[in-house]
């Protein structure tokens, strides 16, 4: 009865440590958007607070999404050398310190968002090979991709209020403080013996595998400079329209709020192929309907950021989903997640930033919206044809034997 209650015993420590690894990775997707919907709902606050031109304004504004496309190879070289689990306690302090440092020291401003975007693009290269190590299923991975969206809310929704009262710098530095929290589980995490913080198998891009890495890739990019974009300058174009700067803050944390259920959905709906064969370029048919519609001039924007913010959502926690479904293994997981997200983010800073350039070239936001149109559209056929291929493994053995 002893040896039968000390496995009892050990098997609720398992779940228990599971369970907190799980909380773990909801308080790290936390603190993924709001670095960057903060500094988007604030830009004329910083710009003034901080003395930046124009020029400036604009870099800082798409800086943290060509961070994480410059600095992709971090995530993986660090799992390497210090392992899953270590290195999302790494990328999180970092986070929270540059969030800080970029506030308080004079001149910091574009260093320290680009040194939070490279945490917090480690940090999302980290985390599906960090889930699938979890086992995790459709659900957590749907509420990991839903903290993404809750903290991209709670960036873009209570920056204006925290400026307003206290000034930009206190309204940028707050957001370190859910960073430290993310530092200290991961840190509980990493005590465990029996912590998922192995260090990954070698792996390797073959030819058998490239397609499927290549279209996850495009996927991912494109969506997430559809994102980005949406997350940069529709406070602008709002702006431009006659819209209040806190109406416009309001309305992209609405667009983050809306996008909570279906960010949590959607990874449950990719477990089931029949729905997933036209749910998924579904997404992408009605989201280049609602740049369409924001393209027209309606003023309905409350129902357009709702509409944006849902399909947006859903096709990130597809996005995110994918990336874990289509790898055999959590080596495989892991690289995959570094190619899509770290190309894929090059590709969406230099998309974002077009679409401002577009407008400060043309003085029309017309050009730009036409741009995402046409990628949200490619992006319904990429997702198509991503569903249909088989899950990779890229394991360096497993090539051999092959």
């Amino acid at each position: 009865m002893a040896f039968v209650s000390s496995l009892s015993d050990t098997g609720r420590a398992k779940v228990q440590e599971r369970a907190i690894g799980l909380g773990a990775a909801l308080l790290i997707g936390l603190n993924l958007r709001p670095a960057i919907t903060s500094v988007a709902a604030l830009l004329e606050p910083i710009g003034a607070g901080f003395a930046l031109s124009a020029v400036q304004l604009s870099i800082l504004a798409t800086l943290p999404v060509i961070a994480f496309g410059l600095t992709a190879p971090l995530g993986p070289l660090l799992a390497r050398r210090l392992g899953v689990v270590r290195a999302l306690v790494w990328a999180m302090a970092a986070l929270a310190m540059s969030l800080i440092l970029r506030a308080v020291l004079p001149g910091a401003m574009l260093a320290g968002t680009f040194v939070a975007g490279a945490a917090i693009m480690v940090a999302g290269t980290l985390l599906p090979p960090y889930l699938k190590s979890l086992g995790a299923g459709g659900l957590w991975v749907g509420l990991s991709s839903m903290s993404f969206s809750a903290g991209a809310a709670l960036g873009a929704g209570l920056s204006v209020p925290v400026s307003h009262a206290s000034g930009p710098s206190l309204a940028l530095a707050v957001w370190a403080v859910p960073a430290l929290l993310a530092t200290g589980a991961m840190i509980r995490v990493a005590s465990r013996s029996d912590a998922p913080s192995h260090t990954p198998a070698r792996t390797r891009i073959t030819r058998a595998t490239r397609r499927t890495v290549a279209l996850v890739t495009i996927m991912f990019g494109l969506q997430a400079m559809l994102f980005f974009a949406v997350a940069a300058w529709l406070p602008r174009l709002l702006g431009d329209r006659g819209v209040d700067q806190a109406t416009a803050g309001w309305l992209l944390a609405l667009a983050s709020i809306a996008g909570l259920i279906p960010t949590l959905v959607a990874p449950m709906v990719a477990r089931r192929r029949r729905v997933l064969l036209w749910f998924g370029p579904g997404l992408g048919a009605v989201m280049a309907i609602a740049f369409v519609w924001l393209a027209s001039g309606d003023a309905s924007y409350v129902i357009i950021t709702i509409v944006l913010g849902a399909v947006q959502g859903a096709m990130f926690g597809l996005s995110l989903s994918l990336i874990v479904t289509q790898s055999q293994n959590q080596a495989s997981a892991g690289l995959l997640s570094a190619v899509s997200q770290g190309v894929g983010y090059a590709f969406a800073g230099a998309g974002s930033l077009l679409v401002g350039i577009l407008h400060d070239l043309t003085g029309d936001w017309t050009p730009g919206l036409v741009f995402m149109i046409a990628s949200a559209a490619v992006l319904s056929v990429i997702v198509a044809l991503v569903i249909r291929r088989p899950a990779v493994d890229l394991r360096e053995e497993s090539a051999v034997a092959a």
